[in-house]
């Protein structure tokens, strides 16, 4: 099997859809001889702040001398982005192989009469085959959809459990309560290995902590009131670099023990989910890692995190971010309002239809000059722009359904001056379409020009 024939077979397999439950991954991993029962797991769970949490983590094992896998989803620039040990991608050549492996177990399941995985069911056991065959040290693994149900809770041998911010999102399949969320997000906890939790609303705090309790797992929860003597993120630019790539801000804080550390990531929130990983590192270094401070340091100032609060362009600024439920946006509109008090601010916006987008609307949109809502690429889960354009219309009139995610793109950059500052948010899926239209705005621009 070659990548293109791989590539062919998750796209057949994709039409399936999306299914909770751990029996057939069990089935399907029983096949590829269990290679999850190799690895070593931090595993992550959460509403919001997984992938933040995931990439300090990440760069702060990596900078330890660590040989750490990544498994993320969803992807904002690259299929293979889902999958990554170090700094690289699984290369074309080793998902084909680790697919194709793959590919023989399903065709093993069918001829069995057995039911046969969904797509993320697979992926899951690739980036499982793929973290055994380079020998990884560490695998960083983040939750599809809930925990206890999702399919990544297969795993025996985490070293560490956590658990980000816990909110309200896929109410139709994790419960219609924030405990009862939180009660499948805290599925993943297992028999006395630790669990770190970010700050949480008193009710999903209190079903962690029972669910903790009963398998004698140790609870530590961020401390936010030890967040102290912390700076503002300092939007800079280095020079010589282009728009897009040369953005070297940084915001700093003191934490507990840790004392004082510089985060290269912008937005108020990611404080806290830097002391969520100082938390974690702390408890490794309980459990027997070595994480020198230098590493811990360093890996919290290189960490690059795309596509939270993540600014790629300046004059006009313009930030992207995946803020596609209430609680996001609000963290969101905190981190607008502290940044940038007194800036227009012209928002490019689109959501999936199950999203509470009446919600974010509510929350976000009084902040803005003007909004261009965009249909979100190549989803049938899509919210049409014109339809979430009439759902803004209710709080704010100033706007318009654009054409394409280009189209909004360069009706923005004629729309704003250059002290102001575009916001394209919502789904992270239009993100990397955004950046690519932004590239080609500055490559069409007459010298000079804007």
């Amino acid at each position: 099997m070659n990548y293109e024939e791989a590539r062919a077979f998750i796209a057949e397999i994709s039409v399936r859809g999306s299914e909770l439950g751990l029996k057939t991954i069990a089935d399907l991993l029983e096949i590829l001889g269990n290679p999850q029962d190799e690895l070593k797991f931090i595993h992550v769970a959460g509403t919001n702040g997984k992938g933040s949490v995931l990439a300090y983590l990440f760069s702060v094992l990596k900078e330890a001398g660590y040989k750490v896998g990544r498994y993320i989803s969803p992807t904002l620039f690259s299929y293979r982005e889902r999958i990554q040990v170090g700094d690289a991608y699984i290369s074309r050549e080793d998902f084909a192989q680790c697919a194709g492996r793959a590919a023989a177990a399903v065709d093993e399941l069918r001829a069995q009469g057995k039911k046969l995985p969904t797509v993320f069911e697979v992926e899951t056991a690739i980036s499982f085959l793929y973290f055994r065959k380079t020998a990884c040290d560490l695998v960083l693994l983040e939750v599809g959809m809930g925990g206890r149900l999702d399919a990544t809770n297969i795993i025996r041998t985490p070293v560490l459990t956590v658990i980000t911010s816990v909110s309200m999102d896929h109410m139709e399949f994790l419960g219609n309560t924030l405990a009862e969320i939180a009660w499948n997000k805290a599925g993943i906890l297992k028999p006395g290995v630790p669990v770190v939790s970010a700050r949480q609303r008193p009710e999903a705090e209190a079903v962690i902590r029972r669910e903790a309790a009963a398998k004698g797992c140790p609870c530590t929860f961020v401390r936010p009131q030890e967040i102290t003597d912390s700076s503002g993120f300092d939007f800079t630019y280095k020079e010589g670099t282009d728009d897009t790539d040369g953005f070297c801000g940084y915001q700093s804080f003191s934490y507990g023990s840790f004392g004082r550390v510089q985060i290269g990531l912008a937005g108020l929130h990611q404080q806290e989910n830097a002391a969520l990983a100082l938390e974690c590192i702390g408890q490794l270094r309980a459990s027997g890692y070595e994480i020198p401070d230098a590493a811990v340091r360093e890996g919290l100032r290189r960490t690059v995190w795309k596509g939270r609060f993540s600014v790629i362009h300046r004059a006009p600024l313009v930030v992207i971010d995946g803020a596609h439920n209430p609680d996001a946006a609000a963290v969101l509109r905190r981190s607008l309002e502290e940044y940038f008090p007194d800036r227009k601010k012209f928002y490019i916006f689109g959501v999936f239809s199950d999203k509470e987008y009446d919600k974010i609307i509510e929350i976000t949109a009084g902040l803005a000059e003007h909004i261009y809502t965009v249909e979100t690429p190549d989803n049938p889960r899509a919210l049409p722009a014109r339809e979430l354009a009439l759902a803004v219309a209710g709080v704010n009139p100033s706007v318009e359904a654009a054409g394409s995610i280009a189209d909004a793109v360069e009706k923005s950059f004629a729309a704003a001056g250059s002290e102001d500052v575009i916001i394209a948010f919502g789904s992270l899926s239009f993100l990397a379409e955004v950046e690519r239209a932004v590239k080609e705005h500055d490559r069409r621009k007459p010298a000079g020009g804007r």
